[in-house]
């Protein structure tokens, strides 16, 4: 192993900077060369390569999003682009990759390593949390501490004006983002993709605590389950009182990490060079039980992610 390439891909999540930090500098310590690749896989056939070392890496790891920046690429996704791929990291020395993203990076990634033997580490970098196989992906927390502190002065100004406020998150297929956050603020209602939308029983819920004198309510709503103007339109008429709307759409993506992503990220960027360095090839670093694991992708990515519906319960009870 004499040179290894870094890649981000898909959607930013916070922390993936100091994943390309860890990653550098574990290889650049083991004498092992880094080229980092820019906008994803998509520079990646633009032949967009930069030299990294210790020293270039200095001082991102507080950064939000990803200096290498990032992208999507139709052109990867097809079986002729990613043989193009493979032929250009070997005609540039390149023996190995690792790419921090999401599930359609580490698919794609396994895909690369699958057809044209380009031994490959992922690395789970969103904040939708929806990988399977780990209890966090990077960017998580961050995004989370985003939604709560945003919310929470949302609350302030609920009370104020004794309104209802429907805030949509992130989260296409996955509710962890708006039951995560909506547990940490109390929210009255929490709406995710995992399950049907009941607005009678959530009306209901609202105008009892109402009648008890609760004078603010917030209603979290992940953007697969539904969009913050019809939970509105379907609640608003239900309760008699006036709502109001904000989508905090991909302000949850950006900010500076925090220490526990930063942590995290910088763990599964030492691993992945690790890994490679011991010949492993194929695998996620993930986090499970407080350590850090290699789990082969191929098991990743034919498992769906299950919302814990336990956690659910009791945010119904909490709130």
């Amino acid at each position: 192993m004499k040179k290894i390439g870094v890649l981000t891909s898909g959607g930013d999540s916070p922390g993936m900077n100091a994943a390309i930090r860890a990653a550098v500098r574990t290889a650049y310590t083991d004498e092992i060369a880094v080229v980092g690749i820019r906008r994803g896989y998509s520079g990646l056939l633009d032949e967009e390569f930069i030299d990294m070392d210790y020293s270039s890496v200095g001082g991102i790891m507080e950064k939000g999003g990803t200096v290498l920046r990032s992208s999507r690429c139709e052109e990867f996704r097809t079986e002729e682009g990613r043989a193009k791929a493979a032929d250009l990291l070997r005609s540039n020395g390149i023996d190995a990759l690792v790419v921090i993203g999401g599930e359609g990076s580490l698919n794609g990634a396994k895909l690369l390593m699958d057809e044209n033997g380009i031994p490959v580490i992922g690395l789970p970098g969103t904040i939708d949390n929806d990988i399977a196989m780990t209890d966090m992906c990077i960017g998580v927390d961050t995004c989370l501490n985003t939604c709560v502190e945003t919310i929470q002065k949302l609350k302030d100004t609920a009370s104020s004006h004794e309104r209802a406020f429907v805030v949509e998150v992130m989260g296409r297929n996955s509710g962890y983002v708006a039951l995560a956050s909506g547990m940490a603020v109390g929210a009255e209602a929490i709406i995710v993709p995992e399950l049907p939308v009941d607005y009678e029983a959530i009306a209901e819920k609202i105008w009892n605590e109402r009648k008890r004198g609760k004078i603010n309510c917030i209603i979290v709503v992940a953007e697969g389950a539904s969009s913050a103007y019809t939970v509105a339109r379907h609640v608003e008429h239900r309760i008699g009182y006036e709502t109001r709307i904000t989508i905090l759409g991909h302000i949850q993506r950006g900010g500076s990490p925090t220490a526990f992503d930063r942590v995290l990220a910088s763990r599964m960027g030492y691993a992945s060079v690790k890994a490679l360095e011991e010949g492993k090839a194929g695998m996620m670093m993930s986090l499970n039980g407080g350590k850090i694991k290699g789990i082969p992708l191929e098991e990743v990515l034919s498992h769906k992610k299950e919302l814990d519906m336990e956690l659910m319960e009791m945010a119904k009870i909490l709130s």
